[in-house]
């Protein structure tokens, strides 16, 4: 039934782009109707939603996978079309095979996150996470979360603030199982890095924002034993240093709205850790920005018209949450200080260089090039690759 449904959906994706039912272009004179199609197309995916929301969890796990395994990726396994009329068949049908997804995963609940997101499921969905699409993006993060949230959360962190007291919030905390303790040993890293890689994206929007923080935050209340609150506080200092430091050139919006995701992160995880010394420092830095620099806080940031410096390159430290004291006041509490101590190095690999990569001519190309690199037969991928370059040229 759901092969059917999504096929449903891949021929209204051709009928819409080309005016006809088998991809090719149609020669004839017929309307295409778009908003007739986008109509029928959200309905496929509701049913799609409400099929599975019927299902006990073991199926339900079946049936996530399987759509996941449809959704278009570039790789030499998973082949995608090239062409103006291809890219954009690929882009419409991962956008709605991930609506469907996250159709799916609403309200699903699986005590074991190593069922709920096996490997094989997490490394397509974060692979999908580095495509430059910032829609394609976006649905990545709600799917994240809409996974991890298993007690209601996810509504109480919708809005961005460093709110006095998250006690107001009635967050619903279980202390993080040896199943949740397994999952992050073995994917933490991962998350981390599509984490950080996000953050740094110069197309993000003010959603974006509020889903990495939505992510941080669940990520903090469901799965967190104290090396994950150490790692995410190191991840949330190094996402401050993208914006201090400024290497990839990002605009003023994008360095104000990290130094604001960033303080109410550590405004949430100070309350959380219950630490004095800890939350003195988070609340310090935040009222001497209120004062002095509140277009580095979310109350000035994520708003209708955004407050925004000027000129960010003169930040001074009384502005900034610092390692070191943070290493220092939370090494008092029994808390790892050595590694506090270490900033956050993304464990960079081949498949991260995609997220740079605008086309998925060009993407088809890197990946060839990186999964034959050890490869007996490089003359013939080569051979591949430059038949994807752009206007016919061999791509380096």
């Amino acid at each position: 039934m759901f092969n059917t449904l999504l096929r449903q959906l891949r021929l209204s994706i051709d009928y819409a782009l080309t005016g006809s039912y088998d991809g090719a272009v149609s020669l004839g004179t017929k309307i295409i109707k778009e908003h007739e199609e986008r109509m029928f197309q959200e309905a496929v995916i509701k049913t799609i939603g409400s099929f599975a929301s019927t299902l006990p969890t073991y199926q339900r796990s079946e049936v996530i996978l399987f759509i996941m395994s449809k959704v278009p990726l570039p790789s030499l396994h998973h082949p995608v079309e090239t062409g103006r009329t291809g890219e954009n068949r690929n882009r419409l049908t991962q956008i709605m095979l991930l609506k469907s997804l996250l159709q799916v995963s609403t309200g699903f609940q699986c005590n074991n996150m190593m069922s709920a997101l096996p490997s094989n499921f997490l490394d397509r969905l974060l692979s999908t996470a580095l495509m430059e699409d910032a829609e394609i993006r976006l649905f990545v993060l709600e799917i994240l979360i809409s996974f991890i949230d298993r007690h209601g959360n996810r509504h109480k962190f919708s809005t961005i603030s460093t709110l006095g007291d998250i006690s107001v919030l009635k967050l619903k905390v279980d202390k993080c199982s040896r199943q949740d303790t397994v999952f992050m040993k073995k994917h933490s890293q991962q998350l981390y890095r599509h984490i950080y890689l996000s953050c740094k994206e110069e197309t993000n929007i003010q959603k974006h924002y509020e889903a990495l923080y939505g992510l941080l935050a669940l990520i903090s209340i469901e799965l967190a034993n104290e090396e994950v609150v150490v790692d995410l506080i190191r991840l949330v200092l190094a996402v401050q240093d993208v914006a201090q430091v400024n290497e990839e050139n990002l605009p003023a919006y994008n360095r104000c709205a990290l130094y604001a995701l960033g303080a109410a992160y550590l405004n949430l995880i100070s309350q959380l850790t219950t630490v004095p010394a800890f939350c003195q420092h988070i609340h310090e830095v935040i009222e001497t920005r209120k004062k002095e620099a509140p277009y580095m806080l979310p109350e000035d940031v994520f708003v209708e018209k955004p407050r925004l410096a000027q000129n960010l390159d003169g930040v001074v430290i009384e502005f900034l949450f610092r390692q070191s004291k943070i290493s220092e006041v939370l090494g008092g509490s029994g808390y790892n200080a050595d590694r506090l101590c270490l900033p956050y190095i993304p464990q960079l690999t081949d498949e991260d260089r995609l997220s740079k990569r605008k086309s998925i001519g060009e993407t088809i190309s890197l990946q060839v090039e990186v999964e034959s690199r050890n490869s007996p037969e490089k003359e013939e991928v080569s051979v591949l690759v430059c038949t994807l370059g752009a206007n016919g040229q061999c791509g380096s």
